[in-house]
């Protein structure tokens, strides 16, 4: 799958904080909030805390730089440590690749959800790893005490063993090892600048290519597979499936504790204020559901065909300031050189972005 051509890494922004998402979380600040607010005491003392702990290690981020844990052998590489409820990165060293599996879960769901990541990249998009040359996949489990997330940071994967009440343990739900990851990417390649419209793309490329994870591993077609992100994340008592959804944006939860579902599936609703880096995790709903139609409407494997033209935009036409129509321009033209003009795949593309009201 050859370039179009070679884009360079760099971020063009006029607001350095957005320029590199400093740890781009599963869990949007809306969620946390809601329970800041209208969980029980115990509840709102684990959203606090998870929330100061996510902006510590963003200010530390913004005033450092990268810390630059992993290195790129050139091969597929993981390594899985134990963060044994500190916050120190990278933790304790538990798992290297070829390694037999751990008795604790959350180390070999890291361990397989990168695996699984590498293989989606490698083996349909011949991309060697996060950077194509190989990068090393750190993970630290069991960060901090009874934290409600995981995140990138730039260089590693750092999960959250979540409450107990609300949340799982973030290493439950592969499609969020792969949202994640494929953060990595985006940093290494279009470098989407995390605010606003092209913020919300960040996240939704996130969404699609985490999807694609998933999928793959089930051996899901796209009427198959049930395109929710974060399934398996919510305990029992949580009135939801996930934390969103690509097939119904705005109907993934509404739980009186974590609030209703926020997500626009159309333009006409996008959110359009400042909170959430204006709006990432909300308005990604509307180019997350465009691939949704698009893939559903092509058929087959997702990843085969609409995951390719997503793919191809993501590595070699965005620029790091893209909008929601760029997108769907850059998509619909990618469509028109691999399938041919007017042809099945082309119409799908653009069906979709004129259905969520982009075009």
């Amino acid at each position: 799958m050859a370039r179009k051509k070679k884009k360079s890494a760099g971020f063009e922004c006029d607001h350095q904080i957005y320029s590199r998402c400093p740890i781009c979380c599963i869990l949007p600040p809306h969620i946390l909030e809601h329970v800041a607010v209208n969980g029980n005491q115990e509840q709102r003392e684990w959203a606090f805390r998870t929330l100061n702990v996510s902006a510590q290690f963003r200010g530390r981020r913004n005033v450092i730089g990268g810390v630059n844990f992993a290195v790129s052998p050139g091969q597929k590489r993981r390594t899985i440590f134990d963060g044994k409820n500190t916050e120190e990165l990278p933790g304790v060293l538990v798992r290297g690749e070829g390694d037999p599996p751990s008795k604790d879960e959350a180390v070999n769901e890291a361990y397989d959800g990168a695996g699984a990541t590498y293989d989606l990249f490698k083996e349909v998009f011949e991309r060697n790893s996060i950077d194509d040359k190989g990068l090393r996949l750190d993970s630290t489990v069991h960060h901090s005490v009874k934290y409600d997330n995981a995140f990138w940071n730039g260089d590693q994967m750092v999960y959250g063993d979540g409450d107990g009440d609300l949340f799982q343990r973030f290493t439950k739900s592969i499609d969020v090892i792969g949202h994640e990851l494929t953060h990595g990417v985006t940093q290494y390649e279009a470098g989407l600048i995390y605010f606003g419209e092209s913020g919300a793309l960040n996240e939704s490329f996130s969404d699609v290519f985490g999807s694609l994870v998933k999928q793959r591993v089930k051996k899901q077609t796209a009427d198959q597979a049930d395109w929710i992100i974060g399934e398996g994340l919510f305990t029992p008592k949580v009135k939801g499936v996930g934390v969103r959804s690509m097939k119904a944006p705005g109907t993934a939860y509404d739980d009186p504790a974590l609030g209703k579902d926020p997500q626009p599936a159309h333009m006409k609703n996008i959110y359009k204020g400042t909170q959430d880096n204006g709006g990432v995790h909300i308005n990604s709903g509307i180019p997350n559901h465009a691939f949704y139609l698009a893939a559903v409407e092509i058929g087959g494997f997702a990843w085969e065909k609409a995951g390719k033209i997503w793919y191809i935009t993501l590595r070699d036409r965005l620029r790091s300031k893209a909008n929601f129509k760029q997108a769907a321009n850059t998509t619909i033209q990618v469509a028109g050189e691999l399938y041919g003009q007017a042809s099945k795949e082309q119409k799908a593309v653009q069906n979709a972005w004129q259905k969520v009201g982009v075009l």
